[in-house]
This record gives C-alpha cells, structure tokens and sequence, in this order.
C-alpha cells in the first residue's frame, strides 16, 4: 500500500494524452462505446450483403442481432462516463478518484463491487459481442462464405476475448504493489479508456503475438519432465515478433517468468509439473507425451490444446486464480502468468519509446 504522502503528490492527469486522435474508432456510441471497429464494420457489411441475396431468414437473424447489441451498448451509455466530472448523489467523482481507488485497492480478495457500473455492464457487452462474432463465423461458414472472411471473423472474435484478458491483466498489475506507482498509475488509466470505449490499442500489438505463440504451443507437443517443449519454444521466438523475441531474450532468465511459461507451455499447474518432474527422476524416466500425464500424476488433467479462442481463456484463467493463490499464500511458484509478464514487458516498453520521445523534443 502506498503512503498517503506518495499519493497527495499525484498530479491530475490528462487523460487525451492517451487518446490517439488518429485512430479514430468508427461506429462508436455517442457515449464512447465502440460497438464495431472500422476493421469490424467491413466485414459485418460484407456478410450482411451476402446473407441478404442468399439467406434472407438467416440475414432477418443477423439483422436483430446487431440490433440488439447496439441497444445494449446505448443503454449502458446512460451511465456517467469514467472520463469526465460525475455528481454521483452527494459526492463528486473525477477519473482521478478511479485511478486512486485502484492503485490502492487491496491486493486480495474479489473487487467485483468496488468497479465502477459502466465497467462491469461494459464486460457484459464485450462477452455478448464476443458471443455474437462467434455466430456471425457460423453463419459465415454456413453460406459458404469467402475463407478469408470467415478467417477474419476468427480472428476478430480472438482478438476480443484478448480484450477480456487484457482487462484482467491490467487488474492485477494495478493492484501490484512491488510496481512502480506511477505505472500502476499509467495501468489504470489504460483500464479506464478500456472501460469507456471497451476498446484498447495495446490489444492491438499484443493479440497477434499470443495468438501465434498459442498456436505454436499446439504444435510443439513439448516432453513432459524436460524443458525441450520450452526449447523449442524458444527457438521459435526468435522468428517471431521482435517484441516477443526482446521479451524472450530479456525475461526468460528470470525464474518467475520461466516457471509461468512453463504452465503455459504444458497446460498444468507449477505444482503439477514440479510433482511430475519429481517423478520421472526417481523413476529414471526421461520424459512422456500429453496422454501419459494423468497417470503418472495420478488424476485426471487436460493437458490437449486447440485453437479455440474459449479453451485459451479457460486456460489462462486457471493458470490466473492459482498465481492469485500462490501470491496470497505466498507460495512457491509464479505469482503472474505468462500473459501478466508479457503484457507489462510490452508497457513498460511502450512508457520507455514515449519517454524517449517526450526527451527528444
């Protein structure tokens, strides 16, 4: 927790120096939701013209679709923004009051109640959205579509369900308080813009890179009680995205991160993993396959993979709540996910070009 002194000393920020004028987001609700990106709105357009020549039952469906979700996010648009002065009955709320209250929130336990109403109704939205995209694939497929548009679709539907991470993850650095304050400053404004706009444009470097590392995790088929798996990982790195090869090359080393890649990797718990490794070394086994795992551990674990957006957020959901307990509990293993790591590498990053830009001036 930081002392009162640290926080009489922050100074108001002005949120539009994180609004980048230049990518403007289109078909944005007065308010400040946006319930299609332009990248979005062409590809509903597409799909919306093919079901109307060739699929006017499926196309009435699309039609009340889109109009439901749109309604939805006008109705939560009635609720005051988080960017602007609110008169909340008596009292007065400014973002700056949000960012004080997140950065110095306790660590532990469910914030759920203490978020503001727009950011909870807006996770809502996003859910539905993510939900409505899957459908629109579906249909997609079902009218036999262009591949490439339904490609799209995919990949627009992957891209939100990391916006949902997205907001998990800037919860947990916000509440880290082993992080710089005015980081976690810099978090929660970032938290705020998601919750207006249910937008983010840090999602937008960060989305390709786990997707294409999710992906490689499917095929890499990493032996259980060595770190081949992770080798190779490694080595692929190195073809991929230069932030994610500068996040391998200058995070790896440390244990947090290593073990946390690890869980991701193979699918199972630290403690599972630990076990195991402990196993096959009395027993002077070098390594298994995925499908040998529940035995030797004794229970039953999923250790399959798929490309399916749900089965990626249900695995790092897990791999979240038992960071959150080993932290709480203060257990060995890591305290962050993968994702936690690496989406903090890419801030911090991101703070240090603006800097440097600001300096260079």
């Amino acid at each position: 927790m930081q002392s009162e002194s640290k926080t009489s000393e922050f100074e108001s920020i002005d949120l539009s120096e994180f609004i980048d004028s230049n990518k403007t987001l289109e078909n944005t609700v007065e308010t400040g939701i946006v319930v299609l990106t332009g990248r979005q709105k062409v590809i509903v357009d597409e799909l919306n013209q093919k079901l109307a020549i060739n699929s006017p039952s499926h196309h009435e469906s699309f039609t009340k679709r889109m109009e439901d979700l749109k309604n939805l996010a006008v109705s939560i648009a009635n609720f005051p923004s988080l960017l602007a002065r609110a008169n909340m009955t008596a009292d007065v709320r400014t973002p700056q009051d949000i960012i004080e209250s997140l950065v110095g929130a306790n660590s532990y336990g469910e914030s759920f109640l203490q978020l503001p109403s727009k950011a909870t109704l807006g996770k809502g939205f996003l859910v539905a959205k993510i939900h409505t995209f899957s459908a629109l694939t579906k249909l997609a497929v079902q009218d036999n579509a262009d591949p490439k548009l339904i490609a799209a679709f995919k990949e627009e539907t992957t891209s939100m369900m990391f916006l949902l991470l997205a907001e998990d993850v800037y919860l947990n650095l916000v509440k880290d308080d082993s992080l710089d304050i005015d980081f976690r400053r810099q978090l929660a404004t970032s938290l705020l813009l998601l919750w207006e706009h249910r937008a983010d444009q840090n999602i937008s470097d960060i989305s390709p890179v786990l997707t294409k590392v999710w992906k490689a995790r499917s095929t890499l088929a990493p032996a259980f009680g060595t770190m081949m798996g992770t080798s190779e990982l490694i080595m692929f790195s190195f073809q991929m995205d230069e932030v994610w090869s500068k996040f391998i090359k200058t995070q790896l080393a440390n244990p947090e991160v290593s073990q946390a890649m690890e869980e991701f990797l193979f699918g199972i718990s630290y403690e599972q993993i630990s076990r195991l490794k402990r196993m096959l070394r009395e027993k002077g086994i070098s390594a298994i396959g995925r499908d040998e795992v529940s035995k030797f551990l004794g229970e039953h674990v999923t250790t399959d993979v798929s490309g399916d957006y749900k089965d990626f957020y249900t695995q790092y959901s897990i791999r979240r709540d038992n960071a959150r307990a080993r932290k709480r509990l203060n257990l060995d293993g890591p305290h962050r996910t993968l994702e936690d790591h690496f989406i903090r590498f890419v801030m911090e990053q991101n703070r240090e070009k603006q800097n440097n830009d600001s300096f260079a001036k």
